[in-house]
């Protein structure tokens, strides 16, 4: 068994603490919160179903052994090593809502011996049948490829598509639909017939009259909409959203759940669209919350989303630093290495909080959030940008800090959360936030002047590429748009960082203000850099030397950025190691340098990265993006080193809310921090 698809040992657990800002709520907001909350958890198989064939019923296996136990793991006759075993592996199943990783798209197996896992399952006859129908996927490992969610004609593994669908089918598909406009966010596509495709769309209801078919002229073929996937957990989401509408605190909160309702009971993108409009319009809500199909990321093709709903409260002292940032964000942005013409004609200062999360249904929980992704709310309406507090500030107890000089470990370990604070509020608001997509909106009418076209700073020549009409920056950009958009959002924050006026609305003075501080301005500003540096190294974990692929799209941007740094050259960052077995290797950042030589190098990546994209430049993007992204042999020798020394990743155990119904008070419910708490939380969802 390859060492690396094990599941984690010794991962650290969490507590996801939110009940003292939920204590807070008046009993309505903790209604409204509970009913979003329930209506996120229902997505729950839903992003089982888009992870792996296999998902749901490992979801049902480890749910039946609990109830049969009881939470009570000592009643299992199997030697008290292997239960632990199992319990990681459970742990480790339902943190990332599937046997595939969250953050990495990787396979991961049990470490536990198949026949002790066998054992175990023989508890209950439902378990029984579950694990006999998993158990040789449970642990399948080839073909290698296969441990990689991606495109199935590339040997990979997808449920977002079926039936043999090749690449090329799917562009056919996505062509034909953006011709009909139809959005692809909450679709699975599936080959029936040799000419024959099944478009199905999530919905709670089931059409009773004949599916409508829409021929694919470009290779004689049909494609036919099937509403109604997902129809019984959709039907869900909708009766705790019709209950959640009692709680609106306005006529905004009011009109996103009656667009949500609508979306989720009949399919409908263009309800959806409408209540992300309407969310963006709720400003400053005492209870945040956001569902449906959000990121792309893990669909090869970089159009289908995956499941999320997010209940949160604010930080009304964490969100005074971000409304400060926001006041002084067209400052900022007239900072960027680009003219006015690659920049929004308006920018529209968003709605941005730091939250405290209650429920964030999905794969995985990230450290902010800048929604939502569809172009054209975010032009003509806006968009929010959200930090997760409780996610950025959460520790494991004595984390171990790898590949940093011994000289640079405490200050590491002091300003690792401030530092990650300011790159995750540049990074959402400034970068996410910024660029002007260059179009044809409609036929012969244009975003900017297309007579005398603005001349790219990169070539010093007038552009000559721009978005047609139907076109979109996903649909341009394919599969390598979400993790180049991350890595400009990424960079944007490395190059803002370095302004003092901006450190300081985080409490960061300069030197000469506040000498003596730890957390100055000038050792954030070395902090940030350092941790970029050295999440671009450990990235290195997320790319598969055999298939040459990246399986993370943050992490694919970071490394590039730390490859942007060493091109730097004069010695600005070096990978140094003394050892022959390059044990003792670490990064080298010459802090002096940050300001003569590191940010005019991420100025200049940043600028390209920025036109193409703004200007539609598939060609050029696409070769810029492939060459800071390809492993050479001077960086994949070090991969093994990262994979020797990485670590598990952060497990969160998320609380449940209860109503009583005698008295519609909301009990929040808090877990353990350990394994068998985060079983027992998915457990009482019953869903």
């Amino acid at each position: 068994m390859p060492k690396h698809l094990l599941a984690d040992t010794g991962a650290p657990i969490c507590l996801l603490e939110v009940k003292h800002h939920f204590d807070q709520l008046k009993l309505d907001d903790k209604r409204y919160a509970h009913h979003f909350s329930r209506a996120s958890h229902w997505g729950t198989r839903v992003v089982l179903r888009q992870v792996s064939a296999e998902s749901e019923d490992i979801y049902d296996l480890i749910l039946a052994i609990h109830a049969k136990v009881g939470g009570d793991y000592t009643k299992l006759e199997v030697d008290s090593n292997e239960v632990k075993l199992y319990l990681e592996y459970a742990s480790q199943f339902l943190s990332n809502l599937g046997n595939y990783k969250s953050f990495g798209d990787s396979k991961f197996v049990p470490r536990i011996n198949p026949e002790s896992f066998k054992a175990i399952a023989q508890v209950s006859e439902t378990s029984q049948k579950l694990y006999s129908s998993v158990a040789d996927i449970l642990y399948c490992t080839e073909p290698e490829s296969a441990n990689l969610l991606g495109y199935a004609d590339h040997g990979h593994t997808t449920t977002y598509y079926g039936g043999g669908i090749t690449v090329d089918e799917i562009q056919i598909v996505q062509n034909a639909m953006a011709t009909a406009g139809l959005l692809p966010e909450n679709t699975r596509l599936f080959k029936t017939g040799p000419k024959t495709f099944e478009l199905r769309i999530a919905s709670a209801v089931k059409p009773t009259e004949t599916p409508a078919v829409i021929e694919l002229p470009e290779n004689s073929s049909t494609l036919t909409l099937v509403y109604g996937d997902h129809s019984r957990e959709f039907a869900e989401i909708v009766k705790e959203l019709t209950q959640a509408k009692a709680f609106a605190r306005n006529e905004s909160q009011s009109a996103m759940i009656k667009s949500y309702i609508e979306s989720f009971r009949t399919g409908s993108m263009q309800a959806h669209k409408d209540s992300q409009a309407a969310w963006v319009a709720d400003i400053g809500p005492a209870v945040e919350t956001n569902l449906g199909f959000i990121e792309s990321y893990r669909d090869p093709h970089g159009v289908r989303g995956e499941w999320e709903g997010l209940v949160a409260m604010v930080n009304s002292e964490r969100t005074l630093k971000f409304a400060s940032l926001v006041a002084a964000a067209k400052d900022y942005i007239k900072q960027l290495p680009w003219p006015a013409a690659f920049e929004k004609d308006e920018f529209t200062p968003p709605d941005f909080s730091s939250l405290e999360v209650m429920t964030f249904a999905g794969s995985g929980i990230p450290a902010g959030i800048n929604i939502p992704n569809y172009d054209d709310i975010r032009i003509n309406v806006g968009f929010k940008n959200v930090s997760l507090g409780n996610i950025l500030s959460a520790k494991a107890p004595n984390e171990k800090i790898t590949f940093v000089r011994e000289e640079d470990m405490e200050l590491f370990n002091k300003l690792r959360s401030p530092s990650f604070e300011v790159q995750v509020g540049i990074h959402e608001l400034l970068g996410h936030g910024t660029g002007k997509l260059l179009s044809e909106t409609a036929p012969g009418v244009y975003n900017f002047d297309i007579t005398n076209p603005p001349s790219s700073p990169v070539t010093n020549a007038p552009i000559s590429t721009y978005y047609k009409p139907g076109e979109t920056w996903g649909s341009v950009f394919g599969s390598i748009a979400a993790s180049y958009e991350e890595c400009r959002a990424e960079t944007v924050a490395m190059y803002l960082c370095t302004d003092p006026e901006l450190l300081a609305i985080f409490g960061h003075s300069p030197r000469d203000v506040n000498p003596e501080a730890v957390d100055n301005g000038e050792n954030i500003l070395y902090i940030s850099y350092l941790q970029m540096a050295r999440a671009g190294l450990v990235a290195l974990e997320f790319y598969d030397p055999t298939l040459g692929k990246w399986g993370q799209a943050h992490m694919q941007a970071r490394f590039s950025i730390l490859k942007c740094f060493m091109n730097a050259g004069e010695g600005f960052v070096t990978l140094d190691y003394t050892k022959e077995d390059m044990s003792d290797l670490v990064i080298n950042l010459d802090r002096s340098k940050i300001l003569s030589v590191g940010k005019p190098a991420v100025a200049a990546y940043l600028q390209k990265l920025h036109i193409y994209k703004t200007t539609a430049d598939l060609e050029n993007g696409s070769k810029l993006y492939g060459e800071m992204t390809a492993v050479d042999e001077s960086m994949v020798k070090y991969r093994q080193l990262v994979m020797d020394a990485k670590l598990p990743r952060k497990q969160f155990v998320q609380s449940n809310s209860f109503v009583d119904s005698a008295t519609g008070e909301v009990e929040l419910k808090e877990y353990a921090a350990s394994e068998i708490g985060m079983i027992e939380s998915f457990a009482e969802r019953a869903v």
